[in-house]
């Protein structure tokens, strides 16, 4: 079974610090920050997987904002300063804002359960599941993005269409008792703000953050009509690039609306600073605020990202003396998260790490031109870039698939064995296996591999239906 996972967990980012015995002019410092930082986003470029924006600004003013690469690759158009990216999962803030905004409109309320607002769920979501879950990934819901997601229209990528489909999708835990990062939640919680507020989602959005904060580069529907888009680029395990334009054609309360460097940071200081959007009652009530007050007056640095295939955005902010960070890339995540985290190790004097080539291509060039046991040897340090909230068993797994689906099936089922041999305590390696082994003709060693993946995930839905069809 071939899992799509993308996970984004916020973080608190911390050591920021500067002595003030070493404290100089703040151009010197500014000059020391810039320098060092190009050094760095240079040698992302050389290695061909960073393409975007890096603005670096104090108080709300950039004293660094540069566009590097192409926003059009075939038509050679170069990322420029008034380019739009799409910021991926950034969008939960702007819904999370406007689902804050009703509650203190007394509209809703953050123990409602969604059965009050939103018809036809089954009993165990519609009268357990409350706002406050679906705000702090802990309904029950994961994400919706199935592999045959990707292959649907894009009327059935809308709202409306998404609940439905959220709709018959199994909880994964009892709502409240644990966390999964839920893309599924915050569709709904669109759909909760359009069922409250009598108007579609996206005006909600332009009329309640987009113009009263003037973000006019910031657009919140019609992908295809943005002016100056960047397409999203990333690569395959063999340095092969695509473009990412059948992903996210439909921007969403869970991502995919498009903007630039200079109205994220717009946003994100009205957000984490004024009074406009939220007023300071409503922020005192939110759990992300409550940490960020401890925090506000240490060296913590807060931290705000999205991504998926082709794009990647980070915005890291320093409270305590107000540095903002951010990158918008246009190429495969996690490149602008490690860009930031980069600059962010400039920002303290420390060396950033060197960067390397993605994940997969390393270990899929490890797996063919080495082997096996090379790479279980050497897992860690040729998984070193990769998403760090996501689970590793991914790679070999995504590996595995590509090379099944081009032919290459005994390629594949050396490296589904691989997985197993490295993450033997999870199912959906087992049940990866299995559909390889099947291919090749293997029944009973497909039904051995689904019926072990049964044994760690008794409810997996392909292991459960193919054990049944193989012993029949």
């Amino acid at each position: 079974m071939l899992i799509i996972i993308k996970l984004l967990v916020i973080a608190l980012v911390t050591k920021f610090i500067m002595s003030a015995c070493e404290v100089k002019s703040i151009n010197e410092e500014h000059k020391r920050i810039v320098n060092e930082s190009e050094q760095l986003i240079q040698k992302y470029i050389d290695l061909d997987i960073f393409s975007g924006v890096v603005l670096l600004a104090e108080n709300g003013k950039p004293f660094y904002h540069k566009a590097f690469g192409e926003a059009n690759r075939e038509l050679k158009i170069p990322n420029k300063l008034n380019t739009k990216f799409d910021v991926g999962s950034m969008n939960k803030t702007f819904t999370k804002i406007i689902i804050m905004q009703l509650v203190a409109e007394a509209k809703l309320n953050l123990d409602d359960k969604i059965g009050k607002h939103l018809d036809g769920f089954p009993t165990e979501a519609a009268d357990n599941i409350t706002i406050d879950h679906l705000l702090y990934h802990s309904s029950g819901y994961g994400d919706y993005h199935s592999p045959d997601f990707f292959e649907a229209t894009k009327e059935q990528k809308t709202i409306p269409a998404l609940v439905e489909r959220i709709k018959t999708q199994p909880l994964l835990f009892q709502p409240g008792e644990e966390q999964e990062y839920s893309n599924a939640g915050y569709i709904l919680l669109g759909a909760v703000i359009e069922k409250v507020t009598g108007k579609t989602y996206h005006k909600n959005v332009r009329e309640r953050i987009v113009e009263p904060l003037e973000l006019n580069e910031t657009y919140v529907d019609n992908k295809d009509a943005v002016p100056d888009r960047s397409i999203g680029y990333y690569k395959n395990m063999r340095g092969e690039i695509f473009d990412n334009e059948n992903e996210m054609e439909v921007p969403n309360p869970d991502g995919g609306f498009q903007s630039t460097a200079g109205d994220i940071l717009r946003f994100y200081q009205e957000y984490f600073y004024g009074n406009t959007l939220l007023s300071e009652q409503t922020k005192a009530g939110m759990e992300e605020f409550s940490i960020y007050e401890k925090y506000k007056n240490t060296d913590a640095a807060i931290p705000q990202a999205g991504g998926f295939p082709g794009a990647n955005t980070a915005y890291y902010e320093i409270l305590r003396d107000r540095i903002s960070i951010i990158v918008l890339a246009n190429m495969d995540e996690p490149v602008a998260e490690q860009i930031t985290e980069g600059i962010l190790a400039i920002i303290r004097g420390k060396i950033p790490p060197e960067p390397v080539l993605p994940a997969n291509q390393l270990v899929y060039s490890a797996l063919m031109e080495k082997d096996a046991a090379f790479v279980k040897q050497n897992f860690e340090e040729l998984t070193r870039n990769f998403h760090p909230t996501d689970p590793k068993d991914l790679i070999l797994n995504n590996i595995g698939y590509e090379l099944l689906f081009e032919g290459s099936i005994d390629d594949a089922v050396k490296a589904f064995e691989l997985n197993v041999e490295l993450f033997p305590e999870v199912a959906n390696c087992y049940d990866s296996l299995g559909e390889a082994l099947l291919k090749k003709g293997d029944k009973a060693g497909a039904l051995k591999n689904y019926k072990k993946a049964l044994e760690l995930d008794p409810e997996m839905p392909s292991a459960k239906r193919m054990v049944r069809e193989l012993s029949e």
